[in-house]
């Protein structure tokens, strides 16, 4: 098997891993602006 796979393989485990991170982090800073908000709002 080619080395090429695993360096393929190993991009796209690092692409996905990123973009989950963004989108995990995006979703926790609206949910703490939210918050922020609301307690503004008091």
């Amino acid at each position: 098997m080619s080395q090429w796979f695993f360096v393929i393989a190993a991009y796209g485990v690092a692409v996905v891993g990123t973009g989950a991170i963004l989108i995990d982090s995006y979703r926790s800073m609206r949910r703490a602006e939210d918050a922020a908000d609301k307690v503004r709002r008091r």
